[in-house]
């Protein structure tokens, strides 16, 4: 049993604030609607010039923490750091080639990894399971009958890929479901993309803001939370809908996906401007909306929602 964190009063206060939006089958059947969302990273190659970026950076620090590597942390894939992944590479039996893809990053993980599973012995909730996902402290919070049984380490959607803020559900759940979601899959009923929970051949992102939008968890601690979540358990998914905080809000344009969106809607919805579904999606309903706010506001008219629309909207 986990100490009872001083903000959990907030966090299930929380819960209530945003109702879920869609049916349970919607990221399922509605693929034009509903795009993957693929937490997968890129492929990194040797090439002149040399890739960068923070993935490289994450690669560099799993290298350095299993004495591979011993150069600087400045997320360029050069020649030192091709040199100490060709050794990690030559010495686990996989291609030495310098590529690092799904076989080399899994590998990686299986090293650095500690097994929960097996050294927390842990009996399985009683109660009627929820979760709440905290997207500022980056922690995951079982309760068990409204109280908290056990909290995970994750990391959440990077600034520009924030993850899905609201109230869902569990829809789907797999083992292994792809080579980019580690070995456990628990898909969430997000009408504007395809999100879950899962684990990561990224073992190093924990704890930061470093997904395309998915929850991630070490594949250890994903493996003891599986088997407890059935289909349907609710997840609070709380955070600021407009992504990061400190990073802004973003100015949304026709096509843009997001809790910023679905929160946008809501706000107009509630003053009489929007009149059509909840569901994250900038379409020609919503842009409908905007300009009729923006003349009834005296706001220069446009079918964006920028800086001036927010604060005139109280976001």
């Amino acid at each position: 049993m986990i100490k009872i964190i001083t903000s959990i009063g907030l966090l299930l206060a929380l819960m209530f604030i945003q109702p879920s939006v869609c049916a349970a089958n919607v990221c399922e059947t509605s693929q034009n609607i509903c795009p993957v969302n693929e937490d997968i990273d890129r492929i990194l190659i040797p090439t002149n010039p040399p890739m960068r970026g923070d993935d490289v950076k994450t690669l560099q620090k799993e290298l350095q923490s299993l004495n591979y590597y011993k150069g600087p942390i400045n997320g360029v894939y050069d020649s030192l750091t091709q040199n100490a992944l060709r050794n990690f590479q030559q010495g686990h039996d996989l291609n030495n080639d310098g590529v690092v893809n799904w076989d080399t990053w899994h590998c990686l993980a299986l090293k650095l990894e500690q097994p929960v599973t097996k050294a927390e012995k842990i009996l399985p909730p009683t109660g009627k399971i929820a979760i709440i996902v905290d997207t500022t402290t980056r922690k995951l919070t079982v309760l068990s009958d409204g109280k908290p049984f056990k909290q995970f380490n994750i990391a959440c959607g990077k600034p520009k890929t924030p993850s899905p803020v609201g109230n869902w559900q569990v829809v789907h759940k797999a083992t292994n479901w792809g080579t980019g979601f580690g070995t456990r899959w628990l898909g969430l009923n997000v009408p504007w993309g395809k999100f879950g929970i899962h684990g990561t051949n990224k073992p190093f992102s924990i704890g930061s803001y470093a997904s395309h939008g998915c929850i991630r968890m070490h594949n250890s601690s994903v493996e003891q939370l599986y088997p407890w979540i059935p289909q349907g358990t609710p997840v609070y998914l709380i955070g600021s809908p407009f992504g990061v905080p400190g990073q802004g809000h973003r100015k949304l344009v026709r096509g843009d996906r997001g809790a910023d969106v679905y929160e946008v809607q809501r706000t107009l919805k509630r003053l009489g401007y929007y009149e059509m579904q909840l569901d994250g999606i900038f379409g020609y309903g919503l842009e409908a909306a905007i300009k009729k706010y923006r003349k009834a506001n005296n706001l220069r008219m446009d079918n964006c929602v920028d800086s001036n629309m927010y604060k005139s909207l109280g976001l």
